[in-house]
C-alpha cells in the first residue's frame, strides 16, 4: 500500500492549511497511487518559525549527542529498507534492488556525517603578543532551505539533512512532489530517532512558489539545491541577491572515454551498468561515449549486446533490470533526442523507441556515428540513451571532453598509468573515475565545476558547507 503523504512541520505530521494537491503517479502504469499536499504560505511561515526555534535548541546539543540521535536514524532506515524501497518503486519506477540499495546507502551516509560532526575541529593560531589567545571556531551556519529532486528521493535528501544536522543546523526540506513517499519515510526515521521538533521540516508544493518565498526569508541562512542547471542558476541568483550561502549540484554530461589499451570487457560491463542504472536518470551517468577508433567497432558490438539483454519492466518484478522513466516528459525527451540524432546521421544499433502504450517504458538505446551537432552530444539526455563517437588522438579527445559547459563527472578506461594520470589531470570535471565507477561514497567529495555547480554533497567538504568560521582574539587578564 502506498502511504498517505503529509507535510512535517514543527514536530507534527499535517495535511497543511490549504486544499491544493497533486496526484502521485506510478510510472509503470500511469495510475494515480496517492496524493501529495501543497504547502501554503501559512505552512511555510510555520516551518520557518519552527526552523528558527529548532536551530536555537539544536545548536546547543553537543556534537556527541547529535551523533547518537543520527545513528538511531541510520539504524531505523536500515530496519525499514524493504518497506521504503517498495514505496520508492511505486512512485519512481527503479528496480526494487536499486531502491533498496539507495535506502541502505542512506544509512551509511547518516552514519558517516554523524561521525564527522564529532570532528568539526577549530584551531588555535599562535599569537604575536604575550597573553593573547587566537581561536578559530566552527559554528553552524543556521537554518537551511534544501531542494531535492525526484530521481533519488532518499539519497539526495539524506545528504543535505545529515550534513545540516551534524553541523548543528535546522533544515526545511522541499521534497520531490513526484516521489514524495520515500522522502517522507526518510524524515520519519529521523523524527522517530528523536530529532527535536522544529529541527527537521518537510514541505511539498509548487517549486517556484516555495523557493521564492524561503530563499529571501531572513530566517534562512543557507541554500542547498540539486537539479537542473537552468533552475540552479536562477536560485543561485536569488540567493546571491540576499547574500545566502549556496551549494549547487546541477546537471552533467559525463564523457566516458575508452582508450585503445583499455580492458574492453571491463569497460563495457561497468559503463553499461551505470549508463542504464535508474533508466539513465542519474546526474553522473556516463552520457557521451568517446571510444578510440582502433577499438570502436569491438566496443560498440559488445556494448550493444549487453544493452539488448537488459530486461525492462515493472521495478517490482524480480527479473527487471531497468524500470520505466519517471514521467511522460522523459519519454517525450528521449523520442526527441533520438529523432534529432538520426536526422543528423546517427545510426540506431538497438532500441530507440517507447515500449508499449502503458507506463513510461523506453528501450535501452545505443546510437553510433553520432555527430557533434546532434542535441544529445550537447544537452544532458537524462535517460537510457548511449551515444558513441570515435576519437583518434589525445589532444582532440581532451578538447571534446571539455567542450561543454558541464563539469560534474567524467570516466576513463586505460591500462596505462601514464595515460590515466594525463587524462585525470586534463579533464575539467569535479569528479573523475578511472577504470571503475568510484563516485558518491559518503566519505568522498561529490560536486561539479563550471555549469555543473559548486560546493560538495559528500566528504568533509559537505560538512564545511554548513558551517561558518568565527575568529576570536582574546587578551588574558
Amino acid at each position: 500500500m502506498y502511504p498517505e503523504i503529509q507535510l512535517h512541520i514543527d514536530g507534527a505530521w499535517t495535511k497543511g492549511s490549504g486544499s491544493r494537491s497533486q496526484p502521485v503517479l506510478n510510472p509503470a502504469t500511469g495510475d494515480a497511487i496517492g496524493t501529495v499536499p501543497y504547502a501554503e504560505k501559512a505552512d511555510l511561515d510555520q516551518a520557518l518559525a519552527a526552523a528558527d526555534k529548532g536551530f536555537k535548541a539544536w545548536r546547543k546539543v553537543s556534537a556527541y549527542d547529535r551523533y547518537k540521535t543520527m545513528r538511531k536514524a541510520a539504524d531505523l532506515i536500515r530496519s525499514r529498507a524493504d518497506d521504503i524501497a517498495k514505496i520508492m518503486v511505486q512512485e519512481q519506477g527503479k528496480p526494487f534492488m536499486e531502491a533498496k540499495g539507495e535506502t541502505l546507502l542512506a544509512g551509511d551516509i547518516i552514519d558517516w556525517f554523524a561521525e564527522e560532526g564529532r570532528r568539526a575541529y577549530g584551531r588555535i593560531v599562535p599569537a604575536r603578543a604575550e597573553n593573547v589567545y587566537q581561536l578559530v571556531i566552527k559554528e553552524p551556519v543556521g537554518p537551511v532551505a534544501a531542494f531535492t529532486p525526484w530521481n533519488f528521493p532518499v539519497n539526495q535528501a539524506v545528504r543535505k539533512i545529515s550534513a545540516a544536522l551534524a553541523a548543528g543546523c535546522s533544515i526545511i526540506i522541499k521534497g520531490p512532489e513526484e516521489t514524495p513517499g520515500a522522502c517522507a519515510e526518510l524524515i520519519r526515521a529521523y523524527v522517530d530517532a528523536g530529532v527535536p521538533a522544529g529541527v527537521l521540516n518537510l514541505v511539498f508544493g509548487i517549486p517556484a512558489e516555495i523557493s521564492e518565498y524561503l530563499i529571501p526569508h531572513r530566517t534562512i541562512r543557507k541554500i542547498s539545491f540539486t537539479g537542473s542547471t537552468a533552475v540552479g542558476k536562477h536560485l543561485a541568483m536569488l540567493a546571491g541577491k540576499h547574500m545566502k550561502r549556496v551549494t549547487m549540484e546541477l546537471g552533467g554530461h559525463a564523457p566516458a572515454i575508452v582508450f585503445e589499451d583499455a580492458d574492453i570487457d571491463s569497460a563495457v560491463k561497468i559503463l553499461a551498468a551505470n549508463k542504464f542504472r535508474n533508466a539513465g536518470q542519474v546526474c553522473v551517468a556516463p552520457t557521451r561515449f568517446l571510444v578510440h577508433e582502433k577499438v570502436y567497432g569491438t566496443f560498440v558490438d559488445k556494448f550493444t549486446a549487453v544493452t539488448k539483454a537488459i530486461k525492462v519492466g515493472d521495478g517490482m518484478e524480480k527479473e527487471t533490470r531497468m524500470g520505466p522513466l519517471a514521467n511522460t516528459r522523459r519519454v517525450e525527451a528521449m523520442e526527441a533526442f533520438v529523432a534529432d540524432a538520426v536526422a543528423k546521421g546517427a545510426e540506431i544499433k538497438t532500441g530507440g523507441k517507447r515500449i508499449g502504450n502503458k507506463g513510461n517504458f523506453f528501450e535501452p538505446t545505443v546510437l553510433t556515428e553520432v555527430p557533434l551537432s546532434a542535441r544529445i552530444m550537447n544537452e544532458e539526455p537524462f535517460g537510457p540513451l548511449a551515444p558513441i563517437a570515435r576519437f583518434s588522438d589525445f589532444d582532440g579527445l581532451v578538447a571534446e571532453a571539455n567542450r561543454l559547459d558541464y563539469g560534474l563527472a567524467a570516466y576513463a578506461y586505460t591500462r596505462s598509468t601514464k595515460t590515466a594520470a594525463a587524462i585525470g589531470a586534463a579533464l575539467e570535471s569535479g569528479m573523475v573515475s578511472i577504470n571503475h565507477h568510484g563516485l558518491a561514497l559518503p566519505e568522498v567529495p561529490f560536486g561539479g565545476i563550471k555549469d555543473s555547480g559548486y560546493g560538495s554533497e559528500g566528504g568533509l567538504e559537505a560538512l564545511e558547507n554548513y558551517m561558518v568560521t568565527k575568529f576570536v582574539s582574546q587578551l588574558g587578564s
